[in-house]
């Protein structure tokens, strides 16, 4: 083989590799995520109502971070599930990997940067309908890793957001906000929670982004 091509393959072959090792996007996201038009399709279909009993709001209503299986409880699943390259001890935690936020583009190393963020916040769900849910209904809400609810993500992102609804808080990478609103779409839907006018409002605007 003439060694100038061999040269070029040789770069290549360590380009592929690079990409091969480097966190993607996709690797960050849970399952279940509508595509455009069923996303729009179920926001039409949502209730719109005013949010009611948050007073009565008790986040320990909402058992989570339950053991899912062996001794990984539900926040360790995430970061295996969304990680890259995760690998955990014997305890379930997390010894190595990276983990891309999507909501702002960040790449960490140290799962202690990570929170997990429920799609549709506990207190926002509760004043959208979950105040009138069994225990049981409200625990299979805040574990579920079947749906798009529980996202790996920056700490202080998270925080950020706190409880607020897409009316008063968006992802600040722009380029997400397509799916952060189908996925908060998909969540409310599934679970048959309601929607305020403003919040409907603003996950038009955010669909408008797709």
């Amino acid at each position: 083989m003439p060694r100038v091509l061999s040269a070029t393959l040789a770069s290549v072959a360590g380009i592929v590799v690079i990409l091969t090792l480097s966190p993607t996007p996709a690797n960050a996201w849970p399952p279940n995520i509508p595509s455009d038009s069923t996303a729009a399709s179920r926001l039409h279909s949502l209730p719109v109502q005013a949010e009611s009993h948050h007073s009565s709001y008790d986040r320990d209503l909402f058992p989570h971070w339950i053991t899912i299986t062996g001794s990984c409880n539900t926040r360790e699943q995430v970061l295996k599930r969304d990680g890259s390259n995760v690998s955990v001890n014997s305890s379930c935690h997390p010894v190595s990997g990276s983990w891309y936020s999507p909501f702002d583009g960040a790449i960490w190393t140290d799962p202690a940067d990570i929170d997990i963020d429920h799609m549709v916040p506990l207190a926002e769900a509760w004043s959208s309908g979950a105040w009138a849910w069994s225990a049981s209904r409200r625990q299979t809400y805040a574990n579920d890793l079947g749906g798009p609810e529980l996202w790996a993500v920056t700490d202080n992102v998270n925080q950020s957001k706190g409880d607020r609804d897409p009316a008063t808080w968006q992802p600040p990478l722009p380029s997400f906000q397509c799916t952060y609103a189908k996925a908060w779409i998909q969540v409310k839907w599934y679970y048959g929670l309601t929607i305020d006018s403003v919040e409907k409002s603003a996950l038009t605007s955010m669909l408008g982004t797709c």
